[in-house]
């Protein structure tokens, strides 16, 4: 078995990650996680799945096939490494600084001086020697400019840094303590155990939220056989889906089954950031119907979430 990673660049967001995901499905590859992305090239879905090596010919020739893709690109999973996208727009920040602006120069003060002559004496009316009068004192005037200092220069707008990388919690095997303590009441509680579950969910580590989930699910859904349907008879898929899966479901979420998929809509355990509790739903159908259907075996595939961006939650339930 081997992990793979699908990336692809669409044109239409709608309806992208059910496309895909039922492509990667029929090649024989279950789905590990997903993230889509809008980027100003278009689209951007990241999809890892796991599968049989022998099978990722026929994957590629799938993809390749597919007319809503414009572009993709198939890469082994490496642990500990984070693969950027093919397609994401470049986003790259210049560490580049402008120089501070250069001190303005300190304003000389101008001092224009006037000075204003003394009148011309009046001229002799007679032979006789008169004393010259005394011209009159000179005055100054003295007049100051103040130039205004030139404004400065805008500061440099601050660089927008750049987005936090995505960090995969390590998987961690399912909490049996946290998932014993949130079903002690199921009995009473029961169908009214969202907040159990939504509590277990803040409860456990990050790496074991999807499989506590899962188990929680497994065991809500076996016992819920076991109440009220252990007396039935086998049956196919379908019609067991019909009758048993989606009614139990509808008690707990808004369901629709659509040609073999479920739509779970507005799903009060997955939220936003990649936050799924999908297990949940695929642990509970498992445990339900597993014990009702013809012995052929039962598999369950999430094509999308609405916590990677979808509009609804969907599951492909095939034999």
């Amino acid at each position: 078995m081997i992990e793979l990673e699908i990336q692809a660049l669409a044109l239409q967001r709608e309806g992208l990650l059910i496309e895909v995901g039922r492509l990667a499905g029929t090649c024989g590859y279950t789905l590990v996680r997903q993230r889509l992305v809008q980027d100003p090239h278009g689209t951007l879905l990241s999809m890892v799945v796991r599968g049989s090596w022998f099978k990722k010919r026929a994957l590629r020739g799938a993809l390749a096939s597919c007319d809503r893709l414009v572009s993709f690109e198939l890469h082994g999973v490496v642990e500990g490494v984070q693969r950027g996208h093919f397609a994401a727009t470049n986003t790259t920040v210049s560490n580049y600084v402008p120089p501070p602006a250069p001190e303005p120069e300190p304003v000389e003060e101008v001092v224009e001086e006037i000075v204003e002559a003394a009148p011309a004496p009046p001229p002799a009316k007679a032979p006789v020697q008169a004393p010259v009068p005394a011209p009159a004192e000179s005055f100054e005037e003295f007049i100051v400019v103040h130039r205004p200092a030139p404004a400065p220069a805008p500061a440099p707008a601050p660089a927008e840094p750049p987005p936090a990388p995505f960090v995969e919690a390590e998987v961690l095997e399912a909490d049996v303590a946290a998932v014993d303590k949130a079903l002690a009441s199921l009995e009473y509680d029961y169908p009214r155990i969202v907040p159990n579950l939504l509590a277990l969910d803040r409860k456990v580590a990050a790496g074991a939220r999807e499989s506590s989930l899962r188990l929680a699910g497994l065991r809500v859904g076996a016992w819920l056989h076991a109440r009220e349907h252990a007396r039935d008879g086998r049956q196919p898929l379908a019609a067991a889906l019909a009758a048993i899966g989606g009614p139990a479901l509808r008690a707990i979420a808004e369901v629709d089954l659509q040609d073999g998929q479920l739509h779970i809509r507005h799903s009060p355990l997955c939220a936003e950031d990649g936050h799924s509790g999908c297990s949940f739903y695929g642990g509970f159908l498992e445990g339900l119907l597993a014990p009702a259907i013809a012995p052929q075996g039962l598999s369950i595939f999430p094509v999308c979430c609405r916590s990677f961006g979808a509009d609804d939650c969907v599951l492909a339930i095939s034999e």
